[in-house]
């Protein structure tokens, strides 16, 4: 039977940690770009099932592999356009706009999947991108040009939010949108911004799982990934390095969790290894979101003029 000091002494182990990660990475950014701004997108579930499928249809149909992910960042930030106009334009309830959000964008891609495959019981397949076996970092050569990108971004959101003026205003309107109005920000504008950027990031995020960790696109592949970003936020303290901490940490339990279901322990039932990502997840998040810093506006509608 194999124990745990084997499986953690595996380099196999470490690459499907990072594996795991890479789209909870994206993910959790996008929702982080949000929430900043002030507004909570509960519609990330939904757009990480339609940029899985519309990323897997372009590149199905033709695109490069690189024009699937660019399509699937499209198809995020149209939806989180919708979900700006409902609730920086409309200043709706943030919670109804985004589960309606992502029942649409589930829905929607469902039903494009039927039209396009009626008669097809096995989904088609395609080309994913390659691993980059270039690198000189051995943990990084089992992995795609996606993980890359998502370590490289979480500095670079990081400096924007801390080092810029457009990341200071976005930080502005999540904060005090009354403040950055007086200094000559538009509120509305910037959360709009934020949102569509983020939610960009989302389809970018489900893309990974048909172009990168699958071949091919099936029903429920997002499996709750989207509200698992959301919480990795709250557990992040809305911070991009603590973000991917958490994405790791989540990592860490899932790959630990399928490994112990293999390792021949029938004494337990599956289940029990099923849960044990979440539950010590959850277990984290009541610890650290206690302390947590939150953005003071976050859910909030604004309305130009108003104090």
């Amino acid at each position: 039977m194999t124990t745990l000091p084997d499986i953690l002494a595996n380099a196999a182990f470490w690459i499907a940690v990072l594996r795991i990660a890479t789209p909870l990475i994206l993910g959790t950014l996008g929702v982080l770009l949000c929430e900043r701004a002030g507004v909570l997108n509960l519609g990330i579930e939904g757009i990480l099932v339609a940029g899985a499928f519309t990323g897997w249809l372009a590149v199905y149909l033709g695109a490069p592999l690189w024009g699937g992910v660019a399509v699937a960042a499209l198809t995020g930030a149209a939806f989180g356009l919708l979900h700006a106009f409902l609730t920086v334009g409309l200043a709706l309830s943030q919670h109804v706009s985004g589960l309606g959000i992502t029942l649409l964008a589930t829905a929607l891609s469902y039903f494009g999947y039927r039209v396009n495959f009626p008669k097809v019981t096995t989904p088609p397949t395609i080309t994913p991108f390659a691993e980059m076996a270039w690198l000189p970092i051995p943990i990084l050569q089992n992995q795609t040009a996606f993980t890359l990108l998502a370590l490289l971004l979480v500095p670079a959101i990081g400096y924007f939010l801390n080092r810029t003026p457009a990341g200071l205003a976005v930080r502005m309107v999540g904060e005090n949108p009354q403040a950055a109005e007086g200094q000559g920000v538009s509120v509305a504008a910037t959360r709009t911004a934020a949102i569509v950027a983020g939610s960009a990031l989302m389809g970018v995020a489900g893309s990974f799982l048909t172009l990168s960790a699958f071949n091919a696109f099936f029903f429920n592949m997002v499996n709750g990934r989207g509200w698992i970003c959301v919480a990795l936020v709250v557990f992040a303290s809305w911070r991009p390095g603590k973000a991917l901490l958490g994405a790791l940490l989540f990592a860490f339990f899932d790959a630990l969790q399928l490994r112990l279901q293999q390792s021949g322990d029938a004494a337990l039932p599956y289940q029990l290894y099923l849960m044990l990502p979440y539950v010590l997840s959850i277990v984290a998040l009541v610890l650290v979101a206690r302390k947590a810093s939150y953005p003071q506006a976050l859910m909030k509608p604004y309305r130009k003029g108003e104090r």
